[in-house]
């Protein structure tokens, strides 16, 4: 699981990058769609599973 976290780590820092350099709205958008989704992903695996035996 860790090795999924680090590469959208890792895909966030290149986004956040490439943000800080785009000059088209197009693009900027895109870039901040991407953002998005790896943020809602980081946030739904760093949600506590189920807890066992209940």
């Amino acid at each position: 699981m860790s090795t999924v976290i680090e590469n959208l780590l890792t895909r966030k820092q290149k986004l956040v990058e490439e943000l800080e350099k785009a000059q088209a709205v197009e693009d900027r958008d895109r870039i901040e769609h991407q953002l998005e989704q790896i943020n809602t992903a980081l946030d739904f695996l760093d949600r506590p599973g189920p807890k066992e035996g209940t």
